[in-house]
């Protein structure tokens, strides 16, 4: 189990490339991993709450680690922040009332389990805390003496100082608690807020937007910009318009009597706020982007097959929506704006059902089905990745897409190009160039996880990559080049 706690979370590795052009990990006293079982410190409005109050943090001011880490963002003073995903099926309580499961709100919102947890590390023979705190079951006479709350200490979006190996990562409780896909910032403009996007991986989630209460000055600016400021949640009405709705202790009846008692408790139920104030429910909200050329702000919507067709419309137009969708906005008055004007940038399929941002279908060479990783170059170019799940692969209705992939879209004639297909049975994720852009690494994620567990015990394997022949599939880093040297994507 300690060995599973510490396979999770971050690390931090310096690479160069030699002399013969290769990429290797160099030593560097940088060099470190951030675990499940790190000492974090918890910013923003929920620190020192009642509601984050545990046995290993009394004062409710830390807890250990981070977990099921997805999709990053790098701050404007160059931290790094990861996000914390599907947490919830890391912990399970079993508090009961009349024998049947009674659980808060915000273990109940998110997910958290009544019987066993996904990975059984609160079972752990030898009793340590460090894996009792996984049973947030009300075992103690208060919170201080047992682990009820700590589920509440996760869903965060996680900064940490790649360059100083000495500091503490903050969990930055102001960008709210919810299954973290990323989270990426508008240009940062000296005397201005800083913004930054995030979404909400589920069915019927959200996106969010913080905006921070004090001005970018690139002299000081620091993860301090990030503890003060407004969270919005956004609402796409059906004409083509929107706006982003705070989520404040007094606004919008974010008040006690409808039992948000203070902003840490609207930021611990970032969904249950959402909720309140009437946002607009999405097709699993993914990676965001922003156009470096424009301003505009993209976001993919994955799928949601959920989805009925009472319930379609606006940005999620389709029922049983397979093949998902990319939404696009326009900020009015800038990203710091309460009023947005959007449109639907791609809506993923085959010819059939697909629509570029034409108007036309997408061709045999552009056409893809279920968006996630999304990401701008320099030059303005919109790299798209695919997350077509396990079980869906090369079936059905999904079939015709064959693997997960990436491609590049120019956003400004729609023109869409696939770039490169993975392995059976991956995800595609995750993408960034050197700043020369002539060298691009791209992620392949859990290569042959197609496989099942018959096939896997009998030695019977859906993919050897990226070794070959009879070798175990692992997850590994695409590093590409062009052939004559030049910019990646030209």
């Amino acid at each position: 189990m300690l060995k599973e706690v510490n396979a999770h979370g971050v690390s931090i590795l310096r690479i160069s490339r030699g002399p013969e052009g290769a990429w290797q990990v160099r030593q560097d006293p940088r060099n470190r991993r951030i675990t499940g079982l790190t000492r974090m410190e918890l910013g923003g409005p929920v620190r020192g709450s009642a509601l984050v109050r545990t046995r290993y943090s009394p004062d409710g001011t830390a807890t250990r680690g981070t977990l099921n880490n997805c999709a990053h963002g790098v701050t404007p003073w160059n931290t790094y922040l990861t996000a914390e995903e599907n947490w919830a099926g890391y912990f399970r309580n079993g508090d009961q009332q009349d024998q049947k499961p009674n659980l808060p709100r915000e273990h109940a919102r998110y997910g958290v389990a009544t019987g066993r947890s996904r990975y059984g590390w609160e079972l752990a023979a030898n009793g340590a805390d460090e894996f009792v705190r996984f049973d947030a079951s009300a075992t103690g006479e208060d919170p201080s003496r047992d682990y009820r709350n700590e589920p509440n200490a996760f869903g965060w979006i996680v900064e940490i100082d790649p360059f100083n190996p000495e500091s503490v990562p903050v969990k930055r409780t102001a960008l709210g608690r919810f299954a973290h896909e990323g989270v990426v910032f508008a240009t940062a403009v000296p005397g201005r807020p800083v913004v930054c996007y995030s979404g909400d991986d589920a069915q019927f989630e959200y996106i969010y937007k913080f905006v921070s209460a004090a001005a970018y000055d690139p002299a000081g600016a620091s993860g301090r910009l990030l503890d003060e400021g407004t969270l919005y949640v956004a609402k796409f009405n059906d004409d083509g318009s929107g706006e982003w709705i705070a989520l404040v202790h007094g606004q919008n009846g974010l008040i006690a009597e409808n039992g948000f008692a203070s902003q840490a408790e609207v930021l611990v139920n970032t969904r249950a706020a959402a909720d309140h104030v009437g946002a607009t429910k999405m097709d699993r909200p993914e990676w965001g982007a922003v156009d470096p050329v424009s301003g505009e702000v993209y976001f993919t919507l994955t799928n949601n097959t959920r989805r009925t067709q009472a319930q379609a419309g606006g940005p999620n137009p389709r029922a049983r929506n397979e093949f998902g969708q990319i939404v696009r906005w326009r900020e009015r008055g800038g990203h710091a704006g309460l009023r947005f004007d959007w449109d639907l940038f791609i809506i993923a399929g085959d010819r059939a059902t697909s629509r570029g941002a034409g108007g036309a279908a997408l061709g045999d060479e552009g056409m893809f089905a279920c968006p996630d990783g999304l990401w701008f170059d320099a030059d303005g170019r919109l790299w798209i990745q695919t997350d077509i799940g396990e079980r869906e692969q090369n079936r059905g209705a999904l079939k015709p897409f064959g693997n997960n992939q990436m491609l590049a879209a120019d956003p400004r004639t729609g023109e869409v190009r696939r770039f490169l297909v993975g392995p059976v049975g991956q995800e595609i994720t995750g993408v960034v160039t050197t700043p020369d852009q002539r060298t691009m690494f791209v992620n392949v994620q859990h290569p042959g996880a197609v496989t099942t567990k018959e096939d896997f015990a009998a030695g019977r394997l859906a993919s050897h990559w990226p070794d070959g022949g009879t070798s175990l599939p692992r997850s590994a880093t695409l590093v590409i080049t062009r052939e004559d040297g030049g910019k990646i994507g030209t």
